[in-house]
């Protein structure tokens, strides 16, 4: 356990609920700190002095400060997770894991946003049918390569929960709850099933988004 970790950010960031679920299962005590969004904040000469670029989730580990939410689920799991089997010991598993998250960063992640801006965040009178399209089929083509990768296992990199499930397995409560088509991706559909049995998937990542939603 850890007495010093404190996490800023709001509940309802897709970066933070990484976090978050991450520090669940690694069974660390953790303080998290309202910031961003409604809560804002990130102005403040005190979190500026923790983290220039006015984004959460910032992580303080006693007197470490760390931001960049990928580097900060790699920092926890390489310190704290040698007992996890979030941390596996064979060095071929731990850089699959990382595999995926980068894999995640560079191929899902700002499609993700983009659908969910048109989706959910902006006021109807501003979203772009095409731009929605656009990012939705990109966010598909994404994840079908995800969901073959499901075909023989039950986590991504095997048959326990990895670091490398962490950034794909965030998005997919809003992806399989905002009003959009997908494809019927059996494998995806029955990991999302797995991961929402968890406790702390519950907790962190099926948060109430309501409050982002756009209207006129």
């Amino acid at each position: 356990m850890n007495d010093n970790l404190k996490l800023w950010g709001r509940a309802t960031s897709v970066n933070v609920q990484k976090v978050a679920w991450l520090i669940a299962e690694l069974e660390l005590d953790c303080d998290r700190i309202d910031a961003g969004g409604a809560f804002g904040g990130l102005d403040d000469k005190r979190y500026l002095a923790l983290n220039p670029n006015k984004k959460v989730p910032t992580l303080i580990d006693g007197t470490f400060v760390l931001w960049e939410s990928n580097a900060i689920c790699r920092y926890l799991v390489n310190k704290y997770g040698s007992y996890s089997p979030l941390k596996d010991a064979n060095f071929t598993k731990q850089a699959q894991a990382d595999m995926w998250m980068e894999w995640f960063q560079n191929n899902v992640y700002s499609n993700f946003i983009a659908l969910f801006y048109q989706a959910v965040r902006l006021p109807p009178s501003q979203r772009s049918l095409e731009k929605r399209d656009t990012a939705l089929q990109a966010v598909n083509s994404a994840l079908a390569l995800f969901d073959d990768a499901l075909e023989t296992k039950k986590f991504v990199c095997g048959n326990v929960l990895s670091v490398g499930d962490i950034p794909t397995g965030s998005c997919l409560h809003r992806y399989f709850t905002m009003e959009i088509k997908r494809p019927a991706f059996s494998n995806l559909e029955r990991y999302y099933e797995d991961l929402k049995i968890r406790k702390t998937y519950q907790d962190h990542v099926m948060v109430d988004y309501s409050s982002l939603r756009g209207s006129d």
